[in-house]
C-alpha cells in the first residue's frame, strides 16, 4: 500500500508547525483534513454563506491537488458554530454537490478558530 501525504509540515498561525497533513491518500482513498474559510492565514470576513463558499474552495483545491474532484467525495463531516446557520449552509453545500451528494454528518461545535464552519471529507477514486 502506498501512502501520499499532502501539505505535511506546513505552518499555521504564528508560524507554528502543524502536526497533521492537509490530506492523506492511501490506495485510492483520500482523507482531507478539516478546512475552514482561511485565506492568507486569516479567517475571511462574512457570514455563513461567504465562509461556506471559501471553505468549499479550500476543500476543492486540496482535492484537485491530489487528482480528485467533488464527484469522488463519498463522505463529508461538517461542524457549524451556530445551528441557526444550518439552512443557509445547506443551501450553499447543495450547490457544490448537485447530483453527487455524499454521505454526511453535520453537528454544532465550538470552533478552535474564529470561524462559522469546518468541513472535512473522504474521497475515493480507483487506481488505474
Amino acid at each position: 500500500m502506498s501512502i501520499i501525504r499532502y501539505g505535511a509540515g506546513e505552518r499555521g498561525a504564528g508560524g507554528q508547525p502543524l502536526p497533521f497533513a492537509r490530506a492523506v491518500e492511501a490506495d485510492g482513498w483520500l482523507h482531507v483534513s478539516g478546512q475552514v474559510a482561511m485565506e492568507n492565514g486569516e479567517i475571511i470576513d462574512g457570514g455563513i454563506v461567504a465562509q461556506t463558499h471559501k471553505t468549499m474552495q479550500n476543500l476543492i483545491a486540496i482535492l484537485n491537488e491530489a487528482g480528485y474532484g467533488l464527484e469522488h467525495v463519498v463522505r463529508a463531516g461538517v461542524w457549524l458554530d451556530d445551528p441557526r446557520d444550518f439552512w443557509s449552509f445547506n443551501k450553499v453545500f447543495a450547490e457544490y454537490f448537485a447530483g453527487n451528494a455524499p454521505a454526511r454528518a453535520c453537528v454544532q461545535s465550538s470552533m478552535m478558530v474564529d470561524c462559522k464552519v469546518e468541513i472535512e471529507c473522504i474521497a475515493y477514486k480507483p487506481k488505474a
